[in-house]
């Protein structure tokens, strides 16, 4: 199955081929760094935690690299604490509101996690960000500790909310993915890498947070309400399901598609201010580091859009669509060409008889009509069936002679 995925995708196999030779194992890319001590250690944890933005924040500009790889590790490490079942309502939300002073105190570390906790180790080590985190130019401490309190501070009232409303619904997206589209920014404009109104356009950043966490949300939800919580909104599930669970029962499977395709709608509404964020951006490393996730959400959504696999677990885009994502996401042309290239996957998708056809035929026309008109030669043209073909003409002739030799 994996072969004929990679034959019927030929460019994918061609980016997964120069991913491999362009980017070296963890272990080498952190030595190439040249870091050492605590620093090495952060490097470290931030591999652990996550492996695709530890590829991205390790080719960041120097100016940045080590400032977002530390401002990274606050947050996942504020989350873990959120994060965890095992602690008491009541003590997580005093550490989750206090966390942000945690970074001022030498030695503080945090070792009661549960035993699931995957990133528990990064807590019980805590201090070696600390100690780098108090290495890093004060402007740049200012900004992460400003923004892990105000995370910290929405994180605990939703200990005990619940998202109820749209209003709830970005504004816990807001505390948990805007607000570090507002740390980046700044932290853009304080290295002067980027331009000091990157800084200050903080709605554009709030969206590129919400897009990528709403996409999250909606794919989700499976594994979220088998794990007895639920992000969507109550003012859209409650109009198809009863209850969390007969929302991704099989009963109940149409109404389940059409809050699925809701949830997608609100996502999409967010790509006029993604396209304009990305637009200001223009220090290679920088762009390509908010690019990337961009593209992958894009292309998620567009996954997710009247599946019904996601409500049956988990669906993730293909590795090689993935790694392919990441070869191409590295001008604002690139970025547009693979939005619009989504944006008619969605477009095929929308059944005149979906109720939410008219909303998504909208948003996916001014978008598209929006690229066309900024893009050099207008809209792009998609020759990815006619790739399919000839990789598989291809694949057919070597099992044909493969055949023929073998007997």
């Amino acid at each position: 199955m994996a072969f004929l995925d990679w034959a019927l995708h030929p460019t994918e196999l061609w980016a997964a081929f120069w991913y491999v030779m362009r980017h070296a194992p963890p272990d080498e890319k952190t030595n190439k760094l040249q870091v050492s001590g605590d620093m090495r250690r952060c490097y470290d944890f931030l591999e652990m935690t996550s492996r695709s933005f530890a590829a991205v924040i390790q080719e960041l500009n120097p100016r940045l690299r080590d400032g977002i790889c530390i401002f990274y590790l606050v947050l996942r490490g504020l989350d873990t604490v959120e994060d965890d079942m095992t602690i008491p309502g009541a003590k997580k939300r005093q550490i989750l509101e206090t966390f942000h002073e945690a970074l001022y105190v030498k030695g503080w570390t945090f070792k009661e996690s549960g035993p699931d906790e995957k990133d528990a180790m990064l807590l019980v080590e805590f201090d070696v960000v600390i100690n780098e985190f108090l290495r890093l130019p004060e402007d740049y401490q200012e900004v992460i500790a400003d923004i892990t309190k105000r995370m910290g501070a929405g994180m605990a009232k939703y200990t005990r909310a619940r998202v109820e409303t749209l209003d709830d619904y970005n504004e816990y997206c807001h505390y948990v993915a805007g607000l570090v589209g507002h740390g980046l920014s700044r932290l853009f404009a304080e290295s002067r890498l980027e331009d000091k109104t990157v800084g200050e356009k903080l709605e554009l950043a709030n969206s590129m947070g919400l897009f990528l966490q709403k996409t999250n949300i909606t794919r989700d939800i499976n594994e979220d309400v088998l794990d007895g919580r639920c992000f969507w909104p109550k003012a859209i599930w409650t109009k198809y399901a009863e209850s969390e669970e007969e929302l991704i029962s099989k009963r109940g499977r149409e109404k389940g598609i059409e809050a699925l395709n809701e949830m997608c709608v609100n996502a999409l509404e967010h790509i006029p201010d993604v396209m304009e964020y990305l637009n200001q951006i223009h220090e290679p490393s920088v762009f390509k580091f908010c690019a990337i996730p961009q593209a992958m959400a894009i292309a998620t959504i567009s996954l997710c859009y009247n599946n019904s696999n996601v409500l049956d677990g988990n669906v993730k885009i293909r590795k090689g669509e993935a790694l392919k994502l990441i070869s191409q996401s590295t001008t604002i042309d690139s970025v547009k060409r693979i939005f619009y290239r989504y944006l008619v996957q969605l477009e095929k998708k929308n059944d005149p008889s979906n109720p939410f056809y008219e909303q998504v035929h909208k948003i996916v026309d001014k978008a598209k009509k929006d690229i066309a008109n900024t893009l050099p030669g207008g809209a792009p043209v998609d020759f990815s069936k006619e790739f399919a073909l000839i990789a598989l003409f291809f694949v057919s002739v070597c099992f044909f002679f493969y055949s023929y030799l073998a007997n």
